[in-house]
């Protein structure tokens, strides 16, 4: 066994170049392999996706591109691809591939959070958590971490303003693996470097995101034969509630119209479908008061990750409540409980507050990446008391959708996007 665990602590060479060139007609871009001095080493990624994966990371340089009339994004902006020694705080184990994406898809995700002070939790190159809250970072932090409690274990921490000793002590309080952040306040440092193995990454571009709305990069997808498939990376045109488009749709000569969003709704609506941008599809979004409530992904059907969705907020919630109370996962609860007639009647009373509260679910905003084919996946929402839905829109059958939300009672709002968020 300890042979096996060794492969996670052996860092690999990598047989890359220290420099790679694009030439996409007569424009070219240069870019850089990114290397650190590490306990006296020059080291680059620990590995790639796997430990018998070699990986390198490499910072555009040099080069400018203009594609259609579209500038793309160049040289000097670099975020994480920048990251220099002094960035790298702390390297802990010094990171590997998927540390590193998972703090560039927070980044994807909090350029379009500017507004409020945002954290984020990612496993995986998916959010398991997310939050935004005009109380700061910590208090965002807090609401992302109890959203799911449970795949917050081991993530990576990223937060989109300077980072405070409250925030740090929310990180302290769980085990993570990366924390980046655009600045640190005086004494979180030395409170993070308590965990030892615990990456620590300033990333001071964080701090201009806003820059970076609309102005789209070359995204590079490879094939299993080695071919390559290029586009221009998603931009998100939901940028304020004012965005959204009201839900309407006609058949047969009859048009029918949803309710409109609250205030409060919209905000949500919003805020979630920033979050969206940076899930794997299918995916599902439930959220309030700024925060996730549960999140669907890379499901293949769009009426089964609703109810995946579903599943995990009833879970994550029963969770919460366990954890709080007794100290203990859902799990280790439901195993005690095999055995110990009390514990068995805490789990009976958890489960039943679980599911008079709908799993957390009632009063939330969802949004769909995709549109709804059919009105099967918002009818499976409606039963758990969400109040209002975003979506693409664009489906033979809006009008059966729409009508979805009409029936119910109280009647819930819907908005279109007039833009899907797939991400693969």
């Amino acid at each position: 066994m300890s042979d096996l665990k060794n492969m996670y602590k052996t860092i690999l060479g990598d047989p890359f170049p220290s420099e790679m060139k694009v030439q996409l007609g007569d424009q070219e871009l240069v870019y850089r392999k990114r290397t650190w001095e590490i306990d006296g080493e020059e080291k680059g990624l620990r590995y790639g996706e796997n430990p018998d994966q070699p990986a390198a990371v490499y910072e555009l340089a040099e080069g400018s591109l203009t594609l259609g009339g579209v500038e793309f994004r160049g040289p000097g902006k670099g975020l994480v691809s920048a990251l220099t020694e002094e960035n790298m705080i702390q390297a802990g184990k010094h990171p590997g591939k998927t540390n590193l994406t998972d703090v560039d898809n927070a980044i994807n995700i909090l350029q379009y959070l500017t507004a409020k002070p945002a954290a984020l939790i990612l496993k995986h190159n998916n959010p398991c958590g997310a939050a935004w809250s005009e109380k700061g970072v910590a208090d965002a932090l807090e609401k992302a971490f109890w959203s799911d409690r449970i795949a917050a274990f081991g993530g990576a921490v990223v937060v989109n303003r300077p980072m405070d000793l409250a925030c740090a002590k929310v990180i302290n309080s769980a085990y993570f693996e990366v924390v980046a952040a655009p600045a640190f306040e005086e004494g979180v440092i030395d409170e993070l470097k308590k965990r030892k193995n615990l990456r620590i990454l300033e990333i001071p571009g964080m701090a201009h995101l806003e820059e970076l709305v609309n102005v789209p990069m070359l995204d590079f997808k490879s094939l299993i034969d080695g071919g390559i498939v290029m586009q221009q990376s998603f931009r998100n045109r939901i940028l304020t509630a004012d965005d959204f488009i009201p839900a309407t749709a006609e058949k047969d000569g009859v048009e029918v119209a949803a309710r409109k969003p609250t205030a409060q709704e919209a905000d949500d609506l919003l805020f979630a479908w920033a979050v969206e941008a940076g899930v794997t599809s299918n995916s599902i979004i439930f959220a309030r008061n700024g925060a996730t409530v549960s999140i669907g992904t890379g499901e293949q059907d769009r009426v089964g990750c609703v109810e995946l969705t579903i599943h995990k907020a009833y879970t994550k919630f029963a969770d919460m409540l366990a954890f709080k109370e007794q100290g203990m996962s859902l799990y280790e609860l439901k195993l005690k409980a095999l055995k110990d007639k009390d514990a068995q009647a805490i789990l009976d009373d958890i489960e039943a507050r679980t599911r008079a509260e709908k799993g957390g679910l009632m009063g939330t905003a969802m949004v769909s990446d995709g549109f709804f084919p059919f009105r099967d996946g918002v009818d499976a929402a409606l039963a758990h008391g969400v109040s209002a839905i975003a979506q693409p829109g664009g489906s033979i059958r809006d009008h059966e959708v729409i009508e979805a939300v009409n029936e119910a009672s109280p009647q819930v709002a819907m908005v279109f996007t007039a833009q899907r968020s797939f991400k693969h």
